[in-house]
């Protein structure tokens, strides 16, 4: 039965495909000779639609890469800066991901990069890391090879390509979004509202002016690329060479972008959860979703092999939820009757996947070893209040602002945009449009073959019921996680933009309110073509002069405290040396010395982990003896004391680095409100300062400026006092 219902499938599919090539031909000639044109008029008018559109694109993406990259000269003089000042600007874990870039390409050879990489014990003290599959260093692989392939050393230096592969994808990003908006609505002016929303929002729609190098800025373009082919393939009446082509492209770039970024498969798992609700409201062709739940399986199983087989994709909850939603799929295959038997059954098969997802995650993640980020489950326990910590890293973690809920100015920005605004509209409409479909389906009435534009069913197509249901579970994690509103924010702009510039959505909203003075059809043309454009000219007027201001404004970027700490530890320091300090300022003495380190700011290792929390302990009140047996286990060398952490005033009391130790170490006591610093010992950061037994007898400062205090750490212990 199985193999007979899957040849059925085959058989299905290619009639159905032979079907819509056929019939698309004979509508339009039908069309055309009602309206008296030519087939060959309406051939070129749809070839010069789709060259101009496709035009408008390229150059969209092409100058948003060109903004981005004088932008960021503009910011940092990047062009009139030495070396060294241009890497101290990559702060963090950006620091890291270059530094691995620049040891790729300084490698006798590719393979014994990849090697050395993979069998790293050159970064951290004692510690041997596999840095490719740990830090996912895929795209500083691939530009590796691309810088040295191309013959680019004569031409451009490392880092000038590296940025320009980024701001290129970010380019690739906004054509993506584009043609998506251009799909659904089938007007490029939709595209390029969606793009000036883009820009004007940039802050809340991109990190790339605050991290280059981090995962999301490689891998978000790739998942914008496959939502724009996602959404060409689920459209109805779809011919068979573009339902082919967007199921390739939506192929590749799912696989590209799960091995691009370790988080891709949890973004996977909300577009997973996005067409399972489609799927199970008979929205959307079962045969092609069920085509797109093969793909995640293919790119899960070719990731795990390709990423060192890595365990945390076996226990993701996007494989437990696409193998329920197969092995679901096989027990009802051949209950699709239009009774009420099956209509019950509908219901049953939603709790049936839901049940066997949580069962299936439960299960593999008992037998599966792996290493999933433990500390992240307790993050989301604490965050929603189900328990409460002392621990250092989770309250480090609930202080990020990127970890807070979004503050009002977020959405004050999103309001004097107008997006927001037409966003919220748009939605309404189509959440009220969907909800009667879905009410039409309960009741037995199928879904028409061709949404007309006078039938105002915008409901009915099943790419636009997509992304209202996707865009909707991206804003309930955005409304939770600041950070998260860059997935969010681009497909805020490209679904606010398609309603707009949709006659399809203003014909809905008209058949609502059954207008009758004036012919609904022609009333949605015109709004769809006059709304879009006098939102273009508002926000012309009113944030382009922004913009060019900004390009024209020479900012500085200098750092001198920092260029002398670097400039002291490549001309003074052993090469042996190992320093020890907070994990931000260790990712930027690897990058720029190349000298090795105690910790990384790295948050997917509980062991780098601990180690970030034991280091920072130079910041809390325990005696120098503690301090010293702490660094010593790792075998630091040399200490370096900041300034700016030691003497933090934060703007939220208790998120600061040194009340968040007193709290872990018990030196923080609260009675009736009020909380009282105990601890025998001085703060350390300030006691060594002194110069005073016992804390000479353990550190010798042999440098210091405004910022950086450095101490060695004394091998032979001298008690003179």
């Amino acid at each position: 039965k199985m193999s007979s219902g899957a040849t059925d499938l085959r058989q299905r599919k290619k009639q159905n495909c032979t079907e819509s090539d056929k019939m698309a031909p004979e509508e339009r000639n039908k069309e055309n000779s009602k309206l008296g044109r030519s087939p060959k008029y309406m051939l070129i008018q749809r070839f010069a639609k789709l060259f101009f559109g496709c035009l408008a694109a390229v150059t969209s993406g092409m100058m948003y890469a060109v903004y981005l990259s004088t932008y960021h000269e503009r910011k940092f003089w990047f062009s009139s800066r030495q070396e060294l000042e241009r890497e101290i600007t990559f702060q963090g874990d950006s620091a890291i991901y270059y530094s691995f870039y620049k040891e790729l390409l300084k490698a006798p050879s590719f393979e014994r990069g990849v090697y050395e990489l993979t069998h790293n014990n050159k970064t951290v003290s004692l510690k041997t890391i596999n840095a490719v599959q740990q830090m996912t260093l895929y795209p500083e692989l691939i530009a590796s090879v691309l810088y040295q392939a191309s013959g680019s050393e004569e031409v451009i230096e490392p880092v000038y390509f590296y940025i320009g592969i980024v701001f290129g994808l970010q380019g690739i990003y906004v054509t993506a979004l584009f043609v998506t908006s251009w799909v659904m609505s089938g007007t490029w002016l939709a595209g390029m509202l969606t793009v000036a929303w883009f820009i004007i929002n940039r802050t809340d729609t991109t990190r790339i002016d605050y991290s280059i190098p981090s995962r999301e800025n490689w891998a978000l373009p790739y998942f914008a690329c496959q939502v724009a082919a996602l959404t060409g393939y689920l459209k109805k009446n779809l011919n068979c060479s573009a339902e082919k082509f967007c199921y390739l492209l939506v192929s590749a770039s799912t696989y590209t972008f799960m091995m691009m970024w370790e988080y891709s498969h949890y973004l996977l798992f909300i577009q997973a959860v996005s067409l399972f609700l489609l799927d199970s409201f008979s929205l959307a062709q079962t045969e092609k979703v069920h085509e797109v739940y093969k793909i995640y399986l293919f790119s899960l199983f070719l990731g795990y092999l390709l990423q060192f087989e890595n365990s945390a994709l076996l226990v993701s909850p996007l494989l437990s939820l696409v193998a329920a939603l197969m092995f679901s799929k096989c027990l009802q295959m051949n209950m699709k009757k239009s009774t009420f038997l099956s209509r019950l059954l509908k219901i049953m098969y939603i709790y049936l996947v839901l049940t066997i997802t949580v069962t299936l995650n439960f299960l593999l993640k008992m037998f599966v070893p792996h290493k999933e980020n433990e500390h992240l489950l307790k993050f989301i326990e604490v965050k929603l209040g189900l328990n409460t910590t002392k621990n250092f890293t989770m309250n480090w973690l609930l202080c990020q602002e990127s970890l807070q809920a979004p503050s009002q100015d977020f959405f004050l920005r999103l309001t004097q945009s107008s997006l927001l605004p037409f966003y919220i509209l748009v939605l309404i409409i189509c959440l009220f449009s969907v909800t009667q479909v879905i009410f039409r389906r309960i009741c037995g009435e199928p879904l028409k073959e061709t949404v007309k534009l006078e039938d105002g069913r915008i409901g009915e197509r099943p790419e636009i019921v997509y992304h209202v249901i996707h865009t909707i579970l991206l804003g309930c994690l955005a409304m939770c996680l600041e950070g998260t509103k860059y997935l969010w924010t681009p497909y805020v702009c490209m679904l606010a933009a398609f309603g707009v510039c949709s006659p399809e959505l203003w014909m809905t909203l008209f058949k609502w309110l059954r207008l009758k003075a004036v012919h609904p059809i022609l009333l949605a043309l015109i709004l769809s073509m006059a709304v879009p454009t006098i939102i273009g000219f508002s926000l012309w007027k009113e944030f382009l002069p922004r913009i060019m201001t900004e390009l024209s404004e020479l900012q500085e970027f200098y750092d001198p405290d920092t260029v002398e700490l670097m400039t002291w530890i490549k001309r003074q320091a052993p090469v042996a040396a190992v320093f020890a300090g907070s994990p931000q300022l260790m990712g930027v003495i690897k990058l720029c010395t190349g000298w090795m380190v105690s910790s990384l700011p790295l948050y997917n290792d509980d062991d780098l982990l601990k180690r970030n929390e034991n280091i920072y302990q130079i910041y809390s009140k325990r005696s120098a003896e503690d301090i010293y047996k702490i660094l010593t286990s790792y075998k630091a060398n040399f200490l370096i004391i900041e300034d700016s952490i030691c003497n933090e005033v934060g703007p939220v009391r208790g998120c600061r680095v040194k009340d968040l130790l007193d709290i872990a170490n018990g030196h923080v006591v609260c009675e009736e409100g009020d909380s009282y610093a105990y601890s025998k010992y001085g703060r350390f950061c300030h006691e060594i300062k002194m110069n005073y037994s016992p804390y000479v007898n353990y550190f010798t400062r042999v440098y210091w400026n405004r910022s950086y205090f450095v101490y060695k750490i004394n091998t032979v212990i001298s008690f003179q006092s």
